[in-house]
């Protein structure tokens, strides 16, 4: 298509808020001093007690730290500003920190089924005291972490998931004090890699949507809440416009919070900045669409659009 009919006109940008993330550099450090002590002595104590929901746990509480150091260091580099080279900023660390937490806590479950299924095989007797000490510790440990998060939960998407993520290893480590005692009064060796099995499947089923998620933020798909549908619909019925192609809408982050769309529409004369101004406004207003890039192309456009065009 010849470029010289183009009218180079662009949108205005209206930036979402900085990650609230970066508020909670305490909390993150903290909760992962914590829980890097608690993994520390589960490995010992399931080690020593021959327990493999012990074990579950400490691979999961590992995933933990990692997830909390990830996020931590993500949050603080979206929060720096924008380079001659990175001109988006940072903010594309989040899903690049989702992507590999995703993958190491995979590994660790695989790690830790390996060890699980050797245990079913061949049970041996399990000190269901201290599993029941260390487990109760978690607990602890845990849901201290996540009363650390709870104030900006309901805020920002990041925080919420590290807050609910604390508070869902906190009732996990409840089942294994549950399964602790029950192996602790009635000597039933293989119960506690039954629990083991449990635990892992729990968490497998828990991190499918954090993989899947991530996976498609990687992949620049049309981010949650926002229809792709409408929003070419809603372009298409703004005044002037006749026509338009190149739409794409992504995210520039894992909150979700941050997303961004590019178009090309077709609109007899071109645009003022008025009429942009008042495009970028209903796109965030409508779809919360905080960065908008909108290339006008006049009329004589259209008459060599024969393919990628849609209209209204």
């Amino acid at each position: 298509m010849p470029h010289d009919h183009h009218d180079h006109s662009h949108a205005g940008h209206v930036h979402a808020a900085p990650p609230a993330g970066g508020q909670f550099s305490l909390a993150f450090a903290v909760g992962i001093g914590l829980n890097l002590a608690f993994v520390v002595a589960e490995v010992i104590g399931g080690l020593y007690a021959n327990s493999s929901a012990l074990l579950s746990d400490a691979g999961h509480n590992l995933s933990d730290v990692l997830s909390l150091a990830l996020a931590w260091g993500a949050a603080w580099l979206a929060g720096r500003p924008a380079t001659g080279r990175y001109t988006f900023g940072y903010r594309g660390a989040t899903i690049q920190a989702a992507l590999l937490n995703a993958a190491l806590l995979y590994a660790a479950l695989g790690f830790v089924l390996w060890e699980t299924l050797d245990h079913l095989r061949h049970p041996a007797p399990v000190n269901g005291a201290l599993v029941m000490l260390l487990a109760g510790a978690g607990i602890l440990v845990n849901g201290f972490t996540a009363w650390m998060f709870r104030s900006g939960q309901k805020g920002d998407v990041n925080v919420r998931g590290a807050y609910l993520h604390m508070l869902t290893d906190a009732l996990v480590s409840l089942g294994v004090v549950v399964g602790g005692a029950i192996t602790y009064f009635t000597g039933w060796t293989w119960l506690d890699p039954l629990i083991g099995l449990g635990l892992l499947g729990v968490i497998a089923v828990g991190s499918w949507g954090l993989l899947r998620d991530t996976v498609r933020l990687g992949l620049q798909a049309v981010p949650e809440g926002v229809e792709y549908e409408q929003v070419r619909a809603w372009l298409l019925s703004q005044p002037g416009v006749q026509s338009l192609h190149d739409l794409h809408i992504w995210s520039l982050s894992s909150d979700g919070h941050d997303a961004a769309l590019m178009a090309h529409l077709v609109r007899p004369g071109g645009a003022d900045a008025a009429w942009l101004a008042a495009l970028s406004a209903g796109l965030l207003r409508e779809f919360h669409i905080h960065h908008s890039t909108v290339q006008v192309e006049d009329a004589v456009l259209a008459e060599g659009c024969v393919s990628g065009c849609e209209h209204g």
